[in-house]
């Protein structure tokens, strides 16, 4: 049985998930949920974004945890470059006993928009055009055609020295007088960073995955007191099936 295993704070993998799903079957699980879940399939694909040229912190816990006797397939989605991120999780996986069969790589909407927006050009774009890259990697997956990832120039240094450092955006966060204490940012952080305490809150554990900032009804929370209003949700999918299993 197939399990599609899916780390998502803005839709984009829960949209690639679903996707699959409906064209070859499988169960949908949230990886932050998904640690006993694991040995009821004997395939498993992974659906993740990459967070600076790596892996988010569940993706590369779930990752480095599977048992060896799973054919494990990596589907990751991107906004900007891959920066080897498909190569760093193809030698992850082999250290540590993983049987990785395929690497995939998908570009998509852009989410990390805390400085700049991007053009809804090419977001427009990126939404309009993954069908028919899916539908590829879909046909390898059935065919079960190994996909290994090519050495290439990585950026390890730089992947460990951000996410080291991702808990500190927590920091320049905070919640304009838009906010109504709804709590949903307390709800759906993936990490347990958010509290509500006469307030919202920031502890010290953010994964910078922005769920909160962009998924916030109000757009109350506000990063380094900027007006940016952008948000983003990918418009595939329903916002409330995000964290969800299916």
């Amino acid at each position: 049985m197939t399990g599609i295993f899916y780390f998502s704070s803005t839709g984009n993998s829960l949209y690639i998930a679903q996707y699959i799903r409906n064209k070859i079957g499988g169960d949908i699980r949230y990886i932050p949920n998904a640690k006993d879940k694991i040995s009821f399939y004997d395939k498993v694909i992974i659906v993740s974004p990459i967070y600076s040229f790596g892996l988010p912190v569940h993706t590369y816990d779930f990752l480095t945890s599977l048992p060896s006797d799973i054919k494990v397939y990596l589907i990751l989605n991107y906004g900007g470059m891959t920066g080897g991120a498909d190569r760093f999780a193809y030698e992850l996986a082999m250290e540590h006993g993983v049987g990785l069969h395929a690497v995939f790589t998908l570009k998509m909407p852009e989410n990390f928009t805390l400085t700049f927006t991007p053009p809804r050009f090419y977001s427009n774009i990126s939404i309009k055009t993954a069908p028919k890259k899916l539908e590829r990697i879909i046909e390898a997956i059935n065919q079960d055609k190994p996909a290994i990832p090519k050495p290439k120039k990585m950026k390890k240094e730089t992947y460990f020295k951000n996410r080291n450092n991702w808990h500190l955006i927590a920091a320049d966060f905070s919640v304009s007088d838009k906010c109504v204490s709804c709590a949903k940012c307390v709800s759906l952080c993936p990490a347990g960073n958010i509290e509500l305490d006469g307030g919202i809150h920031f502890k010290d554990k953010c994964i910078a995955c922005l769920g909160c900032y962009h998924r916030c009804p109000q757009k109350a929370i506000v990063y380094k007191k900027r007006k940016n209003k952008y948000r983003y949700v990918n418009p595939m999918i329903s916002e409330y099936d995000i964290g969800e299993d299916m």
